[in-house]
């Protein structure tokens, strides 16, 4: 069933993004043991997992990359090497599956470009239309490759928030589904999926550094860890650290100064604001801001060390940085990162 964060009304399993209160919505089920199967990509989780219908491309089961900061155990997952070049992958695989299974074969979404690129592709591998809203300053690279997915793209003046106000009203204009990933239940279901494989590769690590905007994938890690405590499968959750730009910041005290290369997460009022606090409270979680030239020299330091991937990945190294020299974090701890977009798709015509 879909339970509200706010009131908690229950509803059937169906495609929707509300409560009838405003509230946003959850998917709720009687948790099954954890029992992966033996799969190398994400139908090793299907029974933990709301899935109706057969979905391809298949979202990977990422690898990890450990190196030794200032003795501090430090694992980059790699998550930009799903198939669309982002995390986002996970949640719109779970997502199209209901899409599917619901006879749904048009929808509206707006992004920053890594959601609608991932919707993009599974919309054309599975026969689904894409109206995506975009900032008009979007990455050349992300606009060409939506182009070229068949995505129907509409470039929006004004900042983030504009955007997803354009695709809610041309949505309810159209009778269209809108498919937003910051409010959509089923898509933090797929991206809970990194919490599963982090839990296998490395067990339950002390921190969690998290690109936070939508804050998809910070709720998503919080509803994994947290489903696997409630089977008895693990006895504590780690500290999840959401990481935000400058200037942006939903959890954080807001900067003057933006940070605008970190365009993934420039998303200043997320809807699912108080469910974020929430995950951070109950891990004991905290906060931190990431400036324009901290993501730059930790940008720098990822390409110098092989990891290509787009500024908003960055920041969770800055974060890291940042908290060893503050003392919160200490040699010897694991700290898991998700380096969350590649960088390929910034290229212009690739």
């Amino acid at each position: 069933m879909l339970r509200c964060s706010r009131c908690g009304k229950a509803y059937p399993e169906v495609f929707r993004l509300n409560c009838d209160c405003g509230g946003t919505l959850f998917v709720e089920r009687n948790l099954e043991a954890f029992a992966p199967e033996p799969f190398l990509d994400l139908r090793r989780y299907r029974n933990n997992l709301p899935l109706e219908c057969e979905v391809f491309p298949i979202p990977a089961v990422t690898p990890v990359s450990e190196v030794e900061i200032k003795g501090v155990r430090a694992v980059f997952k790699l998550d930009y090497l799903q198939p669309s070049g982002s995390f986002k992958d996970r949640g719109t695989w779970v997502t199209v599956s209901k899409l599917l299974n619901e006879g749904i074969g048009e929808v509206v979404l707006d992004s920053s470009g890594n959601a609608a690129l991932s919707f993009a592709l599974y919309g054309l591998a599975n026969g689904i239309s894409v109206h995506a809203f975009v900032p008009s300053g979007t990455s050349p690279g992300k606009l060409s490759l939506l182009q070229r997915l068949g995505a129907l793209v509409h470039y929006v003046d004004g900042d983030r928030m504009t955007v997803h106000e354009k695709a809610v009203e041309f949505a309810e204009r159209k009778g269209l589904t809108y498919v937003s990933h910051w409010l959509n239940p089923y898509f933090i279901e797929g991206t809970k999926t990194i919490a599963f494989e982090i839990y296998e590769q490395l067990g339950v690590p002390d921190w969690v550094l998290i690109p936070t905007g939508s804050g998809t994938l910070f709720l998503g890690l919080w509803k994994g860890f947290s489903e696997l405590k409630a089977t008895g499968e693990i006895e504590r959750l780690p500290r999840l650290v959401a990481v935000q730009a400058s200037g942006y910041e939903s959890l954080c005290e807001r900067s003057a100064v933006r940070n605008t290369l970190a365009e993934g997460i420039a998303i200043p009022e997320p809807p699912r604001l108080e469910e974020m606090r929430l995950a951070m409270g109950e891990t004991k979680g905290i906060c931190v801001s990431v400036d324009e030239d901290e993501t730059m020299g930790a940008l720098g330091w990822l390409n110098r060390h092989g990891f290509l991937v787009e500024p908003t990945s960055a920041v969770v190294l800055s974060a890291l940085w940042k908290l060893i020299e503050r003392g919160l974090i200490g040699r010897g701890e694991l700290v898991v990162m998700p380096l969350t977009g590649s960088g390929l798709k910034l290229t212009q015509g690739i």
